[in-house]
């Protein structure tokens, strides 16, 4: 079956549900020392499949014109390969990737992320994860998303500390 017919079969409603079921909105807030603060954000919409749903996944990057696809080399339970589509440019979700779900809304509890995975992309967009009342509200956000576990950045062991800028070479 060639791409075009692919393409054919790629409609809106394919899209939603196809999130719906196995994609991901989500927000990492981790320890990064060359930071004012100490810590990053990183918005990220994912969704994955294995290597024998791979041209799904090269679907969704077609019709969104964004984002990489990348193999996750784990080894669990898993038979084949998994794949992970990831959009993470600020600038593709906000002018991709959430217009098309603020248009066509998930149908899952999973809508309640979307809406949370916004807030945090425009606190993101205006700057505001660079200042520690931003960075904290972002943290306080995350931590309510896809069932995560409190944040590290929250805990009383985990304050937030202006950081030395200094380069590390990996």
């Amino acid at each position: 079956m060639g791409a075009d017919h692919q393409q054919e079969r790629l409609t809106v409603g394919w899209i939603v549900g196809f999130v719906d079921g196995e994609g991901c909105f989500s927000i990492t807030v981790q320890r990064n020392p060359t930071t004012r603060f100490g810590w990053q954000v990183f918005p990220e919409f994912v969704v994955t499949q294995g290597a024998k749903s791979l041209p799904a996944l090269e679907s969704l990057q077609q019709f969104f014109q964004c984002g990489n696809i990348f193999i996750n080399r784990r080894s669990d339970n898993h038979r084949e390969p998994l794949y992970r589509y990831c959009v993470r440019a600020v600038t593709d979700l906000q002018t991709k990737i959430i217009p098309f779900f603020r248009q066509y809304p998930l149908r899952t509890a999973k809508r309640e992320d979307f809406a949370k995975f916004v807030q945090v992309v425009e606190l993101v967009a205006g700057r505001k994860h660079l200042d520690e009342e931003g960075l904290r509200a972002i943290a306080a956000i995350a931590q309510t998303m896809n069932r995560q576990k409190p944040a590290r950045l929250l805990s009383s062991s985990e304050t937030i500390r202006p950081t030395p800028h200094f380069a590390v070479k990996i």
